[in-house]
């Protein structure tokens, strides 16, 4: 958010002094009294009036904009005090959170005179300078000044209505209402969860700090009758975790009016006595390390039946056919080596996993592609392995490390059973299947060699297959034997080969511009011809390349146009904390999807078990709210509510009931039915 509030002041002083458009914002000084004595206090207000549709910032503007400021130019003997804030509104768009004023507001400062100040007509000054968003957001400055008599007597001014009605708007304190505040799970990024004995209490509003920031997203636990529970996510910038909890808790609006009390509550490690009952069970996170590595273990099982690791699969079964009449030592070497290349493929993601831990963000599983440079090499990768088993060219390009991977995948020997276990662990990390969510999600939130133990069960359990055919020969009487149908095999294993690349293609389009798009669509159509031209006029082509390039452009339209198709959709809203907290006080049951573009589980979920008829229906019929949590691309706030109902990635899926007292539903991890998903539905509804 740092970075946010740069940028925004960054286009403040470049439009300030590029930009001499008239602000839409008027401003003046005004004066709850026209005369004053000596030793009293009076108070100046400068009232900023908005145009429609315009608003300025609170003291805290949030994750963007900047509060107004006033300079004051005072007479001797009179001395400025703080601004006092009435209570803002809180602006979500874009998933950025700001405190802001609309239309008009008149910000309180005292003004203290001193007892031996002149008597006589005092001038007061001040230069404001405050920044007016709408679609574009523009600097506005300017001087005001009032006119003060001191004397032997007081005068209230004219406009002294004004001051007791802005008043009003003041956040209060109030030591009768009772708060707590402590620190819930967390590393870097950690949450706070505020208790406040206000029953109509609807938001919390942070005052800013340097050294911290709570995020704008506001989530509301259940808690006790007469009290209100928030949760909020805290990120430290420097220093110390802070010791107190500064803000404004505000009530519900009613006649215009917005109550709120201040609260400065210190944070407590730990709940207090109590504070535990009726807050959102969440997975137990005592769980013992044996059984979540055989977890992992069964999950990397599993993962060899994923659709973008099946046809890796099946070329390793081609190189167990091709392999049949050789040395049974060779064999087994090769299956060695085929599960080395899984394990070290393994060992590189833990070591990723570990130092994105390290550097205070939430890892997760897949989270490569949401990485741009990981997607375009690899797309470009898979694509010439497609060609390759198409027979569009045979790879002698001299060595060098792109040509020479595409062939790796349809060559045997030490570097293609090496290759295989690369590509299909990378094939593998988009998918989530049962039993390793569950694992995975565990060891994400436990020290470094806890990860890499995880994660190596996962790589021994996806290399299991093959090590132990390898070991095994006699097991695979089942399979032909070499022939000329192993020609026509690896044509077929390139069409889901192309297959991924059209959906690899596809997850650029959450990274790219339409014209990036366009041009690296250009770019891998020319790649293709490239390969195609070699293989035909260098290499002195068969006809089977026609094939190839013919069936390649087939496959890759059809799949287009499918990936294209969609089916009637769900109204979907996206999910923020906000969003639950909103729906869950209108009494309304909430279905949540944690969803990524590149999960391949949970588009099967979406298309069989969610965004079906019966779904649909029942959704309409509940009165349902619909949110999608998109975590096609980093994001934090998903990141830790993933880590919170102790997963290690998407997919997952929520039904909160329409009672908010009652925690949320967690459907099972992997792959969903339709009746799984109606009976937690009908389950909200009790």
């Amino acid at each position: 958010m740092r970075l946010v509030r740069f940028l925004c002041l960054f286009l403040v002083v470049t439009a300030f002094s590029l930009n001499a458009a008239t602000t839409k914002t008027q401003v003046r000084l005004i004066l709850s009294a026209a005369a004053a004595r000596p030793a009293e206090t009076v108070m100046a207000g400068v009232l900023l009036k908005m145009a429609p549709g315009w608003h300025t910032y609170w003291k805290n503007s949030g994750d963007s904009g900047a509060p107004t400021k006033i300079d004051w130019q005072l007479p001797d003997g009179i001395k400025a005090g703080e601004i006092q804030w009435p209570v803002p509104e809180k602006l979500t768009v874009a998933d950025l959170t700001t405190y802001v004023y609309h239309d008009e507001v008149l910000l309180l400062v005292p003004l203290t005179l001193a007892e031996d100040v002149t008597a006589g007509p005092k001038e007061l000054k001040a230069q404001v300078s405050w920044l007016e968003c709408e679609r574009v957001c523009l600097p506005g400055k300017g001087e005001v000044k009032a006119s003060l008599e001191v004397g032997a007597k007081s005068k209230p001014s004219g406009e002294v209505f004004l001051f007791d009605a802005w008043k009003k708007k003041l956040p209060r304190t109030d030591p009768t209402v009772s708060a707590n505040a402590w620190w819930d799970k967390g590393s870097d990024s950690r949450p706070v969860i505020l208790e406040v004995a206000m029953k109509d209490a609807a938001d919390f509003f942070p005052y800013a700090n340097k050294a911290f920031e709570l995020e704008g997203a506001t989530e509301r636990l259940p808690a006790e009758d007469g009290k209100v529970r928030f949760r909020k996510v805290m990120k430290k910038f420097e220093g110390d975790w802070p010791a107190q909890l500064q803000g404004i808790v505000v009530g519900q609006k009613g006649g215009g009016q917005q109550p709120a009390i201040e609260l400065d509550v210190p944070i407590a490690a730990t709940p207090p006595a109590g504070a535990a009952t009726g807050k959102v069970a969440l997975p137990p996170e005592s769980k013992p390390l044996a059984l979540m590595l055989v977890f992992a273990f069964i999950g990397g099982l599993i993962l060899n039946a994923m659709p973008f690791v099946l046809p890796v699969i099946a070329l390793k079964i081609l190189g167990f056919v091709q392999q049949s009449k050789e040395a049974p030592q060779k064999v087994r070497r090769l299956g060695l080596i085929y599960g080395l290349g899984v394990l070290v493929s393994f060992l590189v993601l833990a070591v990723l996993v570990i130092a994105v831990k390290e550097a205070g963000r939430v890892p997760s599983w897949g989270m490569q592609f949401q990485k741009l440079q990981f997607l375009i090499p690899m797309t470009i990768l898979v694509l010439l392995v497609a060609l390759n088993l198409f027979g569009v060219f045979e790879v002698t390009l001299s060595g060098r490390a792109m040509g020479a991977a595409s062939e790796l995948a349809s060559r045997g020997g030490a570097a293609g059973a090496f290759f295989n276990g690369v590509l299909a662990t990378l094939l593998a990390t988009p998918c989530t299947a049962p039993f390793l969510g569950v694992a995975l999600g565990f060891a994400f939130t436990q020290p470094s060699a806890v990860i890499l133990l995880t994660l190596l069960a996962v790589g021994f359990g996806l290399a299991a297959p093959y090590a132990l055919l390898s070991w095994r020969p006699d097991w695979l009487k089942f399979l032909p034997k070499p022939g000329a149908w192993m020609e026509k095999f690896k044509i077929a294993m390139g069409f889901p080969m192309l297959a991924t690349v059209v959906w690899l293609f596809k997850l650029t389009l959450n990274h790219f511009s339409k014209s990036d798009v366009f041009w690296f669509g250009v770019f891998l159509v020319a790649l293709a011809m490239s390969a195609w031209i070699w293989g035909e006029f260098v290499q002195r082509s068969t006809k089977r390349r026609w094939l190839g390039m013919v069936s390649s452009g087939l496959v890759t339209g059809t799949v287009a146009m499918l990936a294209l198709t969609r089916a009637p959709e769900i109204q979907w809203e996206p999910w923020s904390h906000e969003a639950v907290a909103r729906v869950r006080a209108a009494g309304r049951p909430i279905l949540i999807d944690f969803t990524a573009d590149w999960c391949s589980t949970c588009q099967v979920n979406m298309r069989t078990s969610i965004n079906i008829e019966a779904v649909r229906r029942k959704l309409g019929q509940m009165n349902a709210a619909t949110l999608v949590a998109d975590y096609s691309k980093d994001d934090e706030a998903i990141a830790e509510e993933l880590k919170k109902f102790g997963r290690g990635g998407v997919p997952l899926v929520l039904v909160y009931p329409k009672d908010a007292q009652k925690p949320p539903i967690v459907l099972a991890e992997g792959y969903l039915t339709p009746k799984i998903v109606l009976d937690a539905l009908d389950k909200a509804l009790e």
